[in-house]
């Protein structure tokens, strides 16, 4: 599990399943800054991982202080499922 930002705006959301480095990641959450005050084009900061990970993410039993960090454009990443199910 690390945090990926991810510069420009692929059109994901949470539990979005992506590609990364040949690596399927599930998006466990996200968060979009620059909507105001930041750079030209927004940033997501993303937690992700794989699917067995989510467990861990879920019971919050990780630091997320201390999770590596990688930064990536939008358009180096390869979309699989955009988004989750939808909860109401």
């Amino acid at each position: 599990m690390y945090h990926l930002i991810i510069r420009g705006d692929p059109d994901i959301r949470r539990d979005a399943v992506i590609e990364h480095d040949g690596e399927e990641l599930v998006c466990f959450g996200i968060n979009v800054q620059g909507g105001w005050h930041g750079p030209d084009e927004p940033q997501l900061w993303c937690t992700v991982g794989t699917e067995d990970e989510r467990e861990a993410y879920d019971k919050r039993e990780y630091v997320p202080h201390w999770l590596d960090v990688e930064t990536v454009d939008a358009e180096e990443l390869d979309v699989i499922k955009a988004k989750g199910e939808l909860s109401v």
